[in-house]
């Protein structure tokens, strides 16, 4: 993913709400971005760790930037 694709604050917001209308992820009035985020995680096939770890090897997650993990690759 290109660097200009990460996003913070609102944007990052924006982005999440749109991707999941797109994969149908229930988001109530008040939802939490992590919560979202963590939705559209699972939905995807993915494990739900958005903001749950302070390591992180998923290299290629979408979500890094705003994640606060430690990326370690490998």
């Amino acid at each position: 993913m290109s660097a200009d694709a990460f996003k913070k604050g609102p944007k990052l917001f924006s982005l999440a709400r749109k991707k999941a209308i797109a994969l149908g992820v229930s988001q109530e009035k008040g939802i939490k971005l992590a919560e979202l985020i963590c939705r559209i995680q699972e939905k995807e096939g993915n494990e739900s760790c958005y903001r749950k770890r302070p390591v992180c090897r998923e290299t290629g997650c979408c979500w890094q930037a705003s994640c606060g993990a430690e990326i370690i690759a490998g």
